[in-house]
């Protein structure tokens, strides 16, 4: 079951879904990255790259599949300023996410075709996204990624291990509600990622980093040299 990736579709991955149970999904997972700490993991890999971002002006950051936007809500312990664009290919997770966030520019649209200008960012940030592609879809993704931003990448997601696997099966299934989240909460681990294969797809993108997180988390750092 670990010996490769699954390309098993989770329920999320059907766009044609834009009923509540977006929003009960949405709703659990931020009870679920709250309680596993998963937003301290981006912080700290945002707080790798963002050192050589000009401190006299906000940081301009672009989360990718941006879910409820949970992020926005742990930045200020960054203690900077910043700007946040949030993308997302499903029409229900953008009005979620606008009607928690009125402030909050909200676009929905596809990661790999991106509607910004070349360095529009400083730095794309992707939690629980990447485990949704294959690897030949990754490298598109980041390619573009990288297009839009002008100083890293930040990726937090999900290691593919049996511990991981048995640790969000239990979880879901005693906790969860939602049948989406009690589906795709497994198998996003079955489609996770080993080190090897996040260090494949990200080689050759800039100063790649990667480190093992509590829960179950990987978190990748690209820094890039001068553009």
């Amino acid at each position: 079951m670990f010996g490769a990736r699954s390309t098993t579709r989770e329920i999320m991955d059907d766009m044609s879904i834009t009923d509540g149970r977006i929003d009960a999904a949405l709703r659990e997972l931020t009870v679920i990255n709250r309680f596993l700490g998963g937003h301290r993991v981006s912080l700290h890999g945002l707080r790798r790259v963002i050192e050589s971002v000009p401190k006299n002006r906000p940081l301009r950051i672009l989360d990718c599949g941006a879910g409820g936007s949970d992020l926005v809500q742990t930045l200020g312990e960054l203690h900077r300023p910043f700007i946040v664009t949030a993308l997302d290919l499903n029409f229900r997770s953008c009005q979620y996410s606008a009607t928690r966030f009125p402030a909050l520019s909200v676009v929905n649209g596809p990661a790999h075709r991106l509607p910004f200008r070349d360095r529009s960012f400083d730095i794309v940030h992707a939690a629980m996204f990447c485990h949704h592609f294959s690897a030949a879809e990754l490298n598109t993704i980041l390619s573009e990624w990288s297009r839009v931003a002008s100083t890293g990448i930040v990726i937090n997601d999900l290691r593919r291990s049996v511990p991981a696997f048995l640790g969000i099966a239990f979880l879901t299934g005693i906790f969860s509600k939602s049948p989406m989240v009690r589906n795709d909460g497994p198998l996003s681990v079955r489609r996770g990622f080993l080190k090897n294969e996040l260090a494949a797809i990200a080689s050759g993108y800039g100063e790649v980093t990667i480190t093992p997180h509590w829960a179950f988390r990987w978190l990748v750092s690209i820094a890039f040299t001068a553009k």
